[in-house]
């Protein structure tokens, strides 16, 4: 069974996923984790997304891994646990840079293809649904107004910053994602809608759960 959740940065399909992941009792694949990866040991080697074929070079050279249950997974990049490090604005905005490369893309596709072969899964992104796993068994597409995924990153962050400069650098990754010409944010013909705007992280997984029934998917025991 693989369960595809995208959307937006800040929109709440982390949490979800890890959540959804704990309660049926399988495997959860952050697919963001791995650009965020990728996006580090570009900015530790002090390149940037105007030298592409470098940055692939050193993408497809590194080794990024998931490891750990859903609520404790830890991200490592050549067997250093890199968790922390990837969760600085700086990262995040390198990151969705490099994921407009399309060899960084078909890398790291790659690699959440290979983790998830043989395997129950819950996997978020942007293009989960759309392209890595097109013929998922359940697609969600998760969104929120950009007021409250603003709010939401503050605190994922814990930085004190104007919530309306976070605003402006959401809305700019939007766009950047949703126009790049490789694999764009983009929402599946076949996905489930979700605004999570006015509802508790608590309400969004009976919704899915709910939508898992319709589709005669079953929890595992």
């Amino acid at each position: 069974m693989i369960i595809a959740i995208d959307g937006p940065a800040g929109c709440g399909k982390s949490t979800l996923a890890k959540d959804l992941a704990e309660r049926l009792g399988i495997i959860y694949i952050d697919t963001g984790a791995t650009y965020r990866a990728a996006a580090f040991a570009v900015l530790r080697h002090g390149l940037d997304d105007s030298r592409p074929e470098e940055v692939a070079g050193l993408v497809e050279n590194s080794l990024i891994e998931l490891i750990g249950k859903p609520g404790d997974q830890r991200v490592f990049l050549d067997g250093q646990d890199v968790s922390g490090e990837i969760r600085t604005p700086e990262v995040s905005d390198m990151a969705s840079r490099i994921s407009a490369l399309t060899p960084v893309r078909r890398s790291l596709v790659e690699l959440q293809r290979k983790i998830a072969e043989g395997n129950d899964v819950v996997l978020e992104g942007r293009d989960t649904g759309s392209v890595v796993f097109p013929n998922a068994d359940l697609k969600i597409y998760l969104d929120a107004s950009v007021e409250e995924r603003a709010k939401r990153r503050a605190g994922d962050w814990d930085i004190d910053t104007d919530l309306k400069e976070i605003e402006s650098e959401i809305a700019l990754r939007d766009e950047r994602d949703r126009t790049r010409s490789d694999s764009p944010l983009t929402v599946a013909d076949d996905a489930v809608i979700i605004d999570s705007t006015n509802l508790t992280i608590v309400e969004v997984l009976e919704l899915v759960i709910a939508e898992m029934h319709v589709q005669g998917l079953q929890e595992t025991p």
